[in-house]
């Protein structure tokens, strides 16, 4: 692999999630949220209270105009790196927003309120999963709470709660009680998908394995299951043996493969299984040290 592959594969994948996050949010707001009067946070809601107020601006203008004011005021008190990795958002969302909804019949793909909560509320979160993946943000309300948890030293995601179910409220004044309560599921659902994307393809299964024949456990592992291994000294509780643990992180497809394996060597090994949300280092995220055959004999 050349030296500047990884930087332009990185790139690649930074900007296709940013467009990609950005144009599936827009679509959702133009397909699901507003034909329904959904109520909707951060600077979306607010630009859909703005045009109940100011109606002869469109939703996407009130949007743009609000994104420009915040990224001044991030630019201003979170500093020029922080506003560089949220600019591209802040025009790109507005801009996907206006030409999605000049896209004739895309307010009628359904006449199901609590459908459209539901498909909004999924692709808000792959939307939103998608960008802060690649360390980037939506801007808008985001800027706010940030610049909140900076002077009051508090949980950012404490302000961000506050600041959707404020806007939720706003809106509000103006729709029925039950785009509220589908406002409150959207948001909901949005947080539990934004979770799951965050973490998606990164989980690992962790295994942690005792037993008298570790040596032999450790190198089935590692030759045959094409497994890295990390060995702990422990003591066992009962008869107080000083021995050594078996650590071993790998995808879960390969789970049986490895207990059928220990279990093989050891019938009696004592092996704890954990899901760990997402691993990093050699072998995952840094290309995997292989041994030459000669070097596998010796150890």
């Amino acid at each position: 692999m050349k030296p500047y592959d990884h930087p332009r594969k990185k790139l690649l994948i930074t900007t296709a999630c940013i467009l990609g996050g950005n144009a599936i949010l827009a679509f959702l707001v133009a397909a699901f949220i507003i034909p329904h009067n959904i109520l909707m946070g951060g600077t979306t809601g607010i630009g859909i209270v703005l045009n109940h107020l100011f109606p002869m601006l469109d939703v996407s203008v009130l949007i743009l105009i609000l994104n420009v004011l915040l990224l001044l005021a991030g630019w201003l008190i979170l500093g020029r790196k922080f506003a560089m990795t949220t600019v591209a958002s802040s025009f790109l969302y507005p801009a996907f927003l206006a030409l999605f909804q000049r896209i004739p019949g895309i307010d009628r793909l359904t006449g199901n309120a609590l459908l459209a909560a539901i498909f909004a509320g999924v692709l808000m979160g792959i939307a939103l999963g998608l960008v802060m993946r690649v360390g980037s943000s939506t801007g808008g309300m985001d800027i706010v709470a940030l610049i909140l948890a900076k002077w009051t030293h508090k949980s950012v995601a404490i302000f961000v709660w506050l600041s959707d179910f404020l806007v939720i409220g706003g809106q509000a004044l103006f729709v029925p009680t039950e785009q509220t309560l589908l406002g409150i599921f959207v948001l909901l659902l949005e947080s539990m998908v934004l979770d799951q994307v965050m973490v998606l393809g990164k989980s690992q299964i962790q295994l942690f394995v005792v037993t008298e024949r570790f040596e032999e456990v450790r190198d089935a592992l590692l030759n045959q299951l094409q497994a890295g291994v990390t060995m702990a000294a422990i003591e066992t509780g009962l008869l107080k043996q000083e021995q050594k643990g078996v650590l071993c992180v790998i995808p879960q497809r390969k789970l049986y493969a490895a207990t059928e394996l220990i279990h093989a060597i050891d019938p009696l090994a004592f092996i704890t299984v954990t899901q760990v949300k997402e691993v990093r280092g050699r072998g995952f995220t840094v290309e995997r040290m292989e041994l030459h055959p000669d070097e596998k004999q010796s150890e």
